[in-house]
């Protein structure tokens, strides 16, 4: 008996950070970077997704497609143009999570008129709020994406006098007492740091009416990120601030069954202890140039298949 073919065929991606500069290294000096080859090794996994059989649907851009130096450069723009247009070259809807690497080159306002809006998608539906990167749509029947805004409470991308970056950085400064708002070192709660961000309470109530009308429909939900929302599945300084809630959110319905986020280079994974999968992918930009790091995600009705290139594994998941 032959089986069952996929439901969906999705495309991963993360941490891609182009930047038209030689190699470097991160803030700690010791890990490779290759800016001007992750354009190149995107182009090899466009060029995949494209000839997949069965065909992908989709792809996931899970946030940091450029990097932040491109703003100091005076090539945010630019940058951002030559990654859109390699994602243009697919013939599927790519749907994008706002990192941090975004938010230091582009306000949220900018951001909200950009390609990286995918919000404004036809069939996509967010928060009161037009500038919150929050949404849901359906890509295939009984099937919900969710995509969350993780900077929604964050002091980046927003009017540094506003209401809403000044309660950040007063919950910030809470509980990061270090000069370097971006150093861990030597904090109780090491993921209050500047390059992390969370969920406002009125996406969290937006969140949680999504999954109950998942739930009602007999539906399963892939929920995807930039920042991760379980310790198990970041090295405990790579987790949004108020991950516990978004926690709460999702364990209190049955239909989630994979988190899907980046921002953690390295990658990780984890089931919780709600049987839900938290997926964290390899990033692009500390990829060696003669790798990869991309995957394709094959959604069957009990379980999802994780095809990884180069630096990703391979990966089973059942529901």
């Amino acid at each position: 008996m032959q089986a069952a073919p996929p439901r969906l065929a999705l495309g991963l991606v993360a941490d891609v950070q182009f930047a038209d500069a030689e190699d470097g290294h991160d803030f700690g000096g010791c890990r490779r970077r290759y800016y001007r080859h992750s354009l190149r090794l995107l182009r090899e996994a466009v060029r995949e997704w494209a000839g997949e059989s069965p065909p992908v649907g989709l792809v996931l851009q899970l946030g940091d497609c450029i990097d932040g130096q491109n703003a100091r450069r005076g090539e945010a723009e630019s940058a951002l143009q030559r990654v859109l247009e390699v994602l243009g070259q697919l013939s599927v809807p790519v749907h994008h999570a706002w990192g941090n690497h975004e938010l230091y080159n582009f306000s949220r306002a900018r951001l909200a008129r950009s390609g990286l809006y995918s919000r404004a998608a036809a069939g996509s539906h967010g928060p009161a709020d037009p500038e919150c990167h929050a949404y849901h749509c359906s890509p295939a029947p009984r099937l919900r994406l969710v995509v969350l805004d993780s900077y929604d409470t964050s002091t980046l991308g927003r009017d540094p006098g506003s209401p809403r970056c000044q309660e950040s950085l007063r919950l910030l400064r809470e509980k990061n007492h270090n000069d370097d708002l971006n150093s861990p070192e030597g904090l109780k709660e090491p993921h209050f740091v500047a390059f992390n961000g969370g969920f406002s309470q009125a996406q969290l109530d937006w969140f949680d009416e999504v999954l109950k009308f998942s739930d009602e429909n007999q539906e399963k939900v892939i929920v995807m990120a930039h920042v991760p929302i379980h310790p198990s599945a970041s090295n405990g300084v790579c987790l949004a601030w108020n991950y516990e809630a978004a926690l709460s959110v999702i364990h209190a319905h049955g239909c989630v069954v994979c988190v899907l986020a980046g921002h953690l280079h390295d990658g990780a994974y984890c089931q919780d202890s709600h049987g839900v999968h938290h997926l964290t992918l390899e990033g692009l930009i500390e990829t060696p140039p003669e790798s990869n790091a991309f995957g394709t995600m094959y959604v069957y009705e009990d379980k999802l298949v994780l095809k990884g290139r180069g630096r990703i594994p391979d990966r089973v998941m059942h529901f």
